[in-house]
């Protein structure tokens, strides 16, 4: 059946005032998570120093806040319907700032890494979570300009994170990479207090403990095993075949057990029926091995082959933030005015014609052509995320977006770690980064075709919350030809 192509006319021309209060309280929090994520990243080699740890072990300060971040992940919609949303919010951003103050003062690599997993548990619950609310809230309306804001923080830390964790360890101790969250997290707990709107009475709903005994482990050692990933040994080495098999077996039990279990089950798989959130689903997962590989390559590329140190290649890279940060809020009012189909294949061919530069590059090519080629990069990165987001949770009733916001994460974080994975192997093995650059064009090219999955119109909010059966598609009395 051809998918119908019809466009509802645009929704109002702005967001209604509580709304924009809500996702400011919201945003202001998430920043300090996703910046946490970023600035640490840049300074492992100097954590390792300070604190006399080798490369395999100070790797743990981001393996642990990654996979923390995924066991918590899971619980985000139990825990929302079981105590509110904004109960939740304050209790999971006042964990990762207790987590941000504990590794600040944390006292050897072995207590930096037990710290980062408080960060993470706090960290994972936020992301799903600050999209939820905010989906709920707008009652179906003006979704694309919502995803805007709610993709504001991805798109500053890229920006954000490099320059502002070079100048903390230029100037000051590693502690401070911590206590910078403090000031963050402190004024988003204030604006969530003050904004958020207050919870309705809470859903007495049982904890699936079975669920969660298979869905976390498994989704960790899926993650686990694909960061394991080295150029030298690739996926056969024990250490990746190992978590990576057992974690997907148990993914599969998992979703055999939610299908029985059906609403009662800690993610409910069977929104996947919606075949709007099936196709974001799977195209997320192949927009995190597109970008996130590449995201890899890049910093990589500036010190391997031209060079540069830690923060200079931070540096180098903030053309890329620029460029998304100046299409964000263009691509939600488009994705809201004409449908994400070609605002999202657009964004991936952007993306595509503007990697292909370093896929020619060399140490001598000039460095301008380079920024240059990552300022539109980050044009199409600005693009691509915010059609999908937005198509995830079109059609879904209120009480199926904790689910939806729960599988598009994992189904993005899971797709970057195997980009990442397959990026390393072939970095190493075929021929160094002019391979691996090609390798990463073509899948972003892949995103590019299957993006003409993605429906041109936007489904209407169902008028109630009974689920699949409230979801229409357009009628021609409410749709433009």
């Amino acid at each position: 059946m051809a998918l119908d192509t019809r466009v509802p006319p645009p929704t109002d021309s702005g967001l209604d005032p509580q709304l924009r209060r809500i996702a400011v309280a919201l945003v202001t929090g998430a920043v300090a998570a996703v910046l946490d994520t970023t600035i640490v990243s840049v300074a492992l080699h100097d954590l390792g120093t300070e604190l006399h740890a080798s490369v395999e072990t100070i790797q743990w300060v981001g393996t642990a806040y990654l996979l923390a971040m995924f066991a918590s992940i899971p619980v985000a919609g139990w825990a929302q319907a079981r105590f509110g949303g904004k109960r939740l919010w304050l209790a999971s951003l006042g964990l990762f700032l207790a987590g941000s103050v504990l590794c600040a003062c944390a006292w050897n690599v072995e207590s930096l890494v037990a710290f980062r997993v408080v960060q993470g548990l706090g960290g994972g619950v936020m992301i799903p979570l600050m999209s939820t609310l905010l989906m709920q809230a707008a009652h179906g309306r003006n979704l694309g300009r919502l995803m805007a804001a709610v993709s504001l923080p991805a798109a500053l830390g890229p920006i954000l994170g490099p320059v502002i964790g070079g100048l903390i360890l230029g100037g000051l101790s590693w502690h401070w990479l911590f206590l910078v969250n403090v000031p963050f997290c402190a004024v988003g707990l204030l604006l969530a207090v003050r904004l958020l709107p207050a919870d309705p009475p809470p859903v007495a709903r049982r904890f699936d403990t079975i669920g969660l005994l298979l869905v976390t482990p498994g989704v960790v050692a899926v993650i686990y095993g694909l960061t394991n990933v080295t150029g030298d040994r690739g996926f056969g080495s024990t250490d990746v075949l190992v978590p990576l098999v057992a974690g997907l077996v148990l993914v599969a039990a998992f979703t055999g057990w939610a299908l029985r279990r059906r609403e009662r089950a800690l993610v409910d798989v069977r929104v996947l029926r919606h075949r709007p959130l099936a196709v974001s689903t799977g195209l997320l997962f192949l927009t995190g091995a597109a970008l996130y590989g590449a995201m890899l390559l890049l910093p990589l590329y500036w010190q391997a082959v031209r060079g540069e140190d830690a923060l200079g290649a931070g540096l180098l890279l903030i053309p890329q933030g620029v460029g998304a940060l100046a299409t964000r809020s263009l691509a939600g009012r488009l994705t809201d005015a004409i449908g994400g189909r070609w605002v999202a294949v657009t964004g991936f061919a952007v993306l595509a014609v503007a990697t292909l530069p370093f896929a020619y590059a060399d140490a001598h090519t000039a460095t301008w052509w380079l920024l240059l080629a990552l300022l539109v990069r980050g044009l199409g990165f600005g693009a691509v995320v915010i059609p999908l987001m937005t198509l995830a949770y079109q059609g879904l009733a209120k009480d199926e977006m904790p689910d939806a916001s729960i599988l598009t994460r994992v189904s993005m974080q899971l797709g970057g770690s195997f980009g990442m994975a397959v990026l390393a192997v072939v970095l190493a093995s075929a021929g160094g980064f002019e391979h691996a650059f090609w390798w990463s064009v073509v899948l972003t090219a892949v995103a590019a075709a299957l993006s003409l999955l993605v429906p041109s119109y936007s489904r209407p909010w169902p008028s109630s919350t009974a689920g699949p059966a409230a979801a229409t598609p357009p009628t021609p009395s409410t749709a433009r030809p």
